[in-house]
């Protein structure tokens, strides 16, 4: 039996759970108020913060680090890796900490995985991050050579629910293809061939469907003209792409049980906002069915969308159903997706990777 400590920082939170081999025997997720998080101007500076709030958990369960086998932290914003477990190397946490490709609190999750790993002999692991990049080349041609398309995506749920739904297909991932469609607060939607995401729409900067909190791909020379006014700041325009756009936007909300309410009291806006989300989620799964020539084993629905049968769900059945069928699994479990990842290093499924190496390899 093996017990894994998962991280997963996130930017007002920290969650934590402990897993024994696939089960989970305990976990918390500990609010962090915004003035606890004031005095730190840097992502960095919450180290000592974040830390103590794990040693205070483990403490409160009668659990010592030397108690894990293994620590997995929440991949940060790394430079682009093919997907896999890696293990924490210094040159990954030296960039995070630096915040050579961003700053974002899951950051700190390899930096505190692998302080603790160095202390106590504890392997540290990271598992998918969002910049998992298996794109094929041509998929990365945008229109032009100033812009190249970028994989940023839910590669950590996007990966376990892909796994899952090839297992209830009585495959293996590595022998299916799949179009596997992440619908949260950012919706992406990959095209997985045969164990690899070969195409993926870049769920954090523009491009996709409209979500519940962003514009996704818009017109483009309106867009132009719109930062050409002379109206409107960089800010402005960027928190209209993400943050502000999609439902919040056109409905002045992101809670879809809230939209779904306006519908079901006659809201035809509502309605047709919400629909047209849902068209183009099905448009996007429409792209990602060609890339895979149309030899698609399942569809598959994931993200908190997913629950929302009624409507989304259910409309997106009606647009995509012809191209295969569709699987859902409601939700985005990433502390026990991480747990899985650092689980199949552990009993010898797959080697853990190098960072380091796969550094190396794109110099």
């Amino acid at each position: 039996m093996y017990r894994i400590l998962v991280i997963n920082p996130g930017s007002t939170s920290t969650k934590l759970a402990i897993f024994e081999d696939e089960t989970q025997v305990a976990s918390k997720t500990l609010r962090h108020t915004a003035e606890e998080l004031a005095p730190f101007k840097k992502l960095i500076e919450q180290y000592e913060f974040r830390v103590n709030v794990i040693e205070n958990f483990l403490k409160s369960l009668g659990f010592k680090y030397e108690d894990f086998d293994a620590i997995v932290g929440r991949g940060g914003l790394v430079r682009p890796i093919p997907s896999g477990t890696y293990k924490v190397d210094e040159l990954m946490v030296n960039e995070l900490k630096e915040g050579k490709y961003g700053e974002h609190a899951s950051n700190l999750g390899a930096v505190i995985a692998y302080e603790i790993s160095k202390k106590h002999g504890i392997p540290a692991f990271i598992v998918d991050p969002v910049v998992v990049d298996e794109m094929d080349e041509i998929a990365k041609v945008s229109g032009h050579p100033l812009f190249k398309r970028k994989s940023i995506f839910h590669a950590l749920n996007q990966k376990a629910v892909a796994r899952k739904a090839a297992s209830d297909l009585g495959k293996n991932y590595e022998d299916v293809n799949l179009i596997v469609v992440h619908m949260g607060g950012g919706i992406s939607i990959g095209a997985h061939k045969r164990g690899k995401v070969v195409d993926v729409n870049n769920a954090l900067d523009g491009d996709g469907p409209f979500t519940p909190e962003r514009s996704g791909t818009l017109p483009l020379t309106q867009l132009v003209d719109l930062c050409y006014s002379g109206d409107y700041t960089l800010d402005f325009i960027k928190k209209r792409i993400k943050g502000k756009g999609g439902l919040v936007a056109y409905l002045g909300t992101n809670d879809a049980m809230k939209v779904q309410q306006m519908i079901s009291e006659g809201n035809k806006k509502a309605e047709l906002i919400y629909r047209a989300m849902a068209y183009q989620i099905a448009k996007w799964i429409g792209k990602m069915a060609a890339a895979l020539r149309g030899e698609v084993d399942a569809i598959v629905l994931t993200g908190g969308l997913a629950y929302d049968k009624e409507y989304i769900v259910k409309w997106l059945k009606e647009y995509v159903g012809f191209i295969a069928q569709i699987l859902v699994y409601p939700g985005g479990d990433e502390e026990k997706a991480l747990a899985m990842g650092a689980l199949r290093v552990l009993n010898g499924v797959e080697k853990p990777k190098d960072y380091s190496e796969e550094v190396q390899k794109s110099v």
